[in-house]
């Protein structure tokens, strides 16, 4: 039997994670009632819940661009290219940092770990950038975020912490080569980090604009898809609007006030879609390769 107490307690709970979901669940609500509403209800401050006289024009619109599908598209690609070449760097750079025979590794990790610290700056990537002949070059987007430090180390974490030294010995013993040993024996028994770094590799190059406004000034073909929404954000704010079209054409702007939240919606579907389906793995892959090392 509960105690009054424990009673008391649990419903502090309750009504606090009640009070948590609310307000975190209420924007994407908003986001995706407001994707369904006539923009000047928007404008209007009528739409609180639902939507408000249901049109499906923003979707319209968004498929009938050509910017936003040549963007969706190149997100795509940069996406799944990017996430390929950061999951072979990574695994790469932390399995031979996992093994306990490997010469120089605590000096290699002490080294690799100083650039999560200190960096160049924005002026001298640029400059970089510019003398390897990577500017307007869909290169820039994949290469020069080829791994990420911090994943690198999780990975490590996990290969030390939860795949047994004894089956890399007996391996050895059998005579497998120690890349016949990462990929037949510890990568199949890695499958919750793989897809926890998998995962945080989409989101940010799904997610990623400000490299592409960067490097890729001179080639809108080659934009994704968070760089024309960053543009509609911008547009919706009245004197922006103002400033680019020279008049306060209203029209125009219910247009994109409209057009950002389906846009929204839409880029924000296929994570929405993948992450119920690895979340067991990310739960179990993410402790498992963060407590200790």
């Amino acid at each position: 039997m509960k105690s009054k107490n424990d009673a008391i307690f649990q419903g502090i709970v309750y009504v606090l994670t009640a009070l948590v979901c609310i307000v975190t669940l209420y924007p994407l609500i908003y986001v995706l009632s407001a994707s369904f509403s006539n923009p000047a209800r928007i404008l209007g401050g009528d739409v609180v819940l639902w939507p408000v006289e249901f049109t499906l024009n923003s979707y319209k619109r968004v498929f009938a661009s050509s910017d936003i599908l040549t963007g969706y598209r190149n997100t795509l690609i940069y996406t799944a290219t990017g996430t390929t070449l950061n999951m072979i760097a990574t695994i790469m750079a932390a399995y031979p940092l996992s093994l306990p025979d490997l010469k120089g590794k605590n000096a290699i990790t002490i080294f690799i770990t100083f650039t999560m610290f200190f960096g160049a700056g924005m002026i001298p990537n640029y400059l970089n950038i510019k003398s390897l002949g990577l500017l307007n070059n869909p290169l820039v987007i994949i290469v020069p975020g080829a791994i990420s430090v911090s994943n690198m180390l999780i990975m490590r974490n996990y290969f030390i912490n939860s795949v047994p030294s004894a089956l890399r010995e007996a391996a050895s013993i059998d005579g497998a080569s120690p890349f016949a040993t990462m990929v037949r024996i510890v990568l199949p028994l890695s499958k919750s980090i793989l897809i926890v770094i998998i995962l945080y590799y989409m989101v940010g190059h799904w997610n990623s604009y400000f490299s592409a406004m960067m490097y890729l000034p001179g080639k809108r073909s080659l934009q994704p898809l968070q760089v024309f929404l960053r543009e509609i954000l911008v547009l919706t704010q009245m004197g922006d609007m103002e400033e680019q079209t020279g008049v306060d054409d209203l029209g125009v702007y219910l247009l994109y006030a409209s057009l950002k939240y389906a846009i929204i919606v839409v880029s924000a579907v296929p994570l929405l879609v993948l992450y119920p389906m690895v979340q067991k793995f990310f739960e179990r892959g993410i402790m498992m390769g963060s407590i200790k090392g």
